[in-house]
């Protein structure tokens, strides 16, 4: 039984709970859909940064370490040793760092705006056998002394379900609406979630709340035995906001994955399309990307559907319906690899290609989310993860990037809400490569990037008034009473890393 990694990569990996206690997490972590990258050098100087400040800082404002790690000025801290190592590519001061009232003050600044998280997980009840490596990981970190702390609080599977996931979810960050994705295999047992749990999921907190506070994506399964009859019944029963599918086919068991296929496959997707087209509900994501050449080595058959080949065809013929490329295409090679062919070319494999399909196709009916690439990205080399947010507004349109964090596996997903809002161009890329300025936190660029734009996509409201007034608003009340983020947020992620 093996996930997309194998059984070696997983006994050479150790959990991600296991990283030190920093407010963002210095390795990439990975959800079993990739091998995540080591730390990198600049990575494990930028955490020594982190650790050193908070050592000098934390006495000063009357805080342990850890309690000054969750607060604002912790968070800051993490940027300011971000810019000390790669240069000047976050908007922040060290005075940040050394001055709770001031990051507080940004917190409130920023409080109001709409963030809509269009890639998010939880992990069913019960949890499938293939899946339990999460929980199992978890709780080796606190046998083998990587997280004492784990070893005298062996891990329940909440920490990967629901309940965990409403609180890292709307009460540890500025997520206002959420979308609940999944992700299928060819063993139905093995699926994060069915396509009726989050159904149930969506009702529990809409009806706790009295708004839309979480929209749901069906996944569905071309070529597999009896999918048309599941399209069928949960447009009947289920009715989701949006369609979730993988090219590649069985993202749990890639090895022995049977029904990869393509989007612009006439005899296979089109009577889908029709279908859903004549249902309404006319979203697709689509997983693409992840497959770095190590994965194609092993599995070379699925790499031709793994990429955006298929994308363009698809679109124009299907102009009515809307196409989320998930992960934004990007293969994910390695960070030095990546970084070296971005500073030498301006290109990102894959990802380029998915940005340039409007001017070449004339299509304008494909958007691209940034879930788990960004926050993985942005740890490795801030300047690659400015080029990727410059490179797709440039090509796609600044109006078809969506925000995903693919949280709950890099646990709060307010770090990544935090890094894009600080973020900003390198002028070498403005000038060299033609990328544009990212703006002001809320300016209009990363407005539509961290929630308007899927607001128009999913038909949600974009304001928090109505939100800042339901159910979920008075929970958020009562936490920030009893302490908020900074006393309970746990700086923990849920998932793999490579030590290194």
């Amino acid at each position: 039984m093996s996930l997309l990694i194998t059984d070696d990569d997983i006994a050479a990996m150790r959990p991600a709970e296991g990283l030190p206690a920093l407010p963002i997490p210095m390795q990439v972590v990975s959800n079993g859909e990739f091998v995540p990258a080591p730390a990198t050098a600049r990575q494990r100087r930028v955490a020594r940064i982190v650790q050193e400040i908070a050592a000098e800082e934390a006495p000063r404002q009357g805080l342990s370490r850890r309690g000054f790690l969750r607060s604002g000025a912790g968070l800051a801290a993490a940027f300011v040793a971000l810019n000390e190592v790669h240069g000047p590519v976050f908007g922040v001061t060290r005075a940040e760092a050394a001055m709770p009232d001031m990051a507080a003050a940004r917190a409130v600044r920023f409080a109001g705006q709409f963030v809509m998280d269009v890639h998010t997980h939880f992990l069913r009840d019960p949890l499938p056998p293939a899946l339990r490596r999460f929980l199992n990981l978890r709780n080796l970190a606190g046998r083998q002394g990587w997280n004492p702390a784990l070893a005298a609080a062996p891990a329940t599977e909440m920490d990967l379900k629901f309940d965990n996931y409403v609180k890292e979810m709307f009460l540890d960050s500025d997520t206002a609406v959420a979308v609940l994705s999944g992700a299928p295999s060819d063993r139905p047992e093995d699926w994060f979630l069915t396509n009726q749990m989050k159904r149930d999921a969506r009702a529990r907190i809409n009806g706790a709340a009295g708004t839309r506070r979480l929209l749901t994506q069906s996944v569905f399964t071309p070529g597999q035995p009896g999918w048309m009859d599941e399209v069928e019944r949960t447009i009947e029963q289920d009715r989701p906001d949006a369609w979730k599918g993988y090219t590649i086919g069985d993202n749990t068991h890639q090895h022995q994955s049977a029904y990869p296929w393509r989007l612009d496959d006439e005899r296979l997707m089109y009577p889908f399309y029709e279908r859903i087209r004549r249902a309404g509900i006319t979203t697709v994501a689509i997983h693409k990307g992840l497959f770095p050449p190590a994965a194609a080595q092993r599995n070379p058959r699925l790499e031709p559907f793994a990429g955006v080949a298929d994308v363009a065809k698809a679109a124009r013929d299907w102009p009515d319906i809307r196409f989320l490329i998930y992960h934004a295409a990007y293969r994910n090679s390695p960070p030095d690899q990546a970084s070296a062919l971005f500073e030498a070319t301006g290109q990102m494999e894959w990802l380029t290609d998915l940005a340039a399909i409007p001017e070449r196709y004339g299509v304008r009916n494909v958007w691209a989310d940034v879930g788990a690439v960004f926050g993985g990205v942005v740890i490795a080399n801030p300047r690659l993860a400015a080029g990727m947010i410059g490179t797709l507004a440039k090509g796609l349109g600044a109006d078809r990037v969506l925000w995903g964090t693919d949280s709950v596996w890099y646990g709060s997903p307010q770090w990544q809400i935090e890094a894009l809002r600080r973020l900003e161009m390198p002028p070498d890329l403005r000038r060299r490569l033609g990328l544009p300025e990212l703006g002001e936190a809320d300016g209009p660029l990363k407005s539509a990037i961290l929630g308007g734009n899927a607001a128009e996509v999913y038909g949600v409201e974009p304001r928090r008034a109505a939100l800042d007034q339901d159910g979920v608003a008075a929970i958020q009340r009562d936490y920030a009473a009893r302490g908020g983020p900074a006393r309970h947020r746990s700086l923990h992620a849920w998932g793999y890393v490579t030590p290194g």
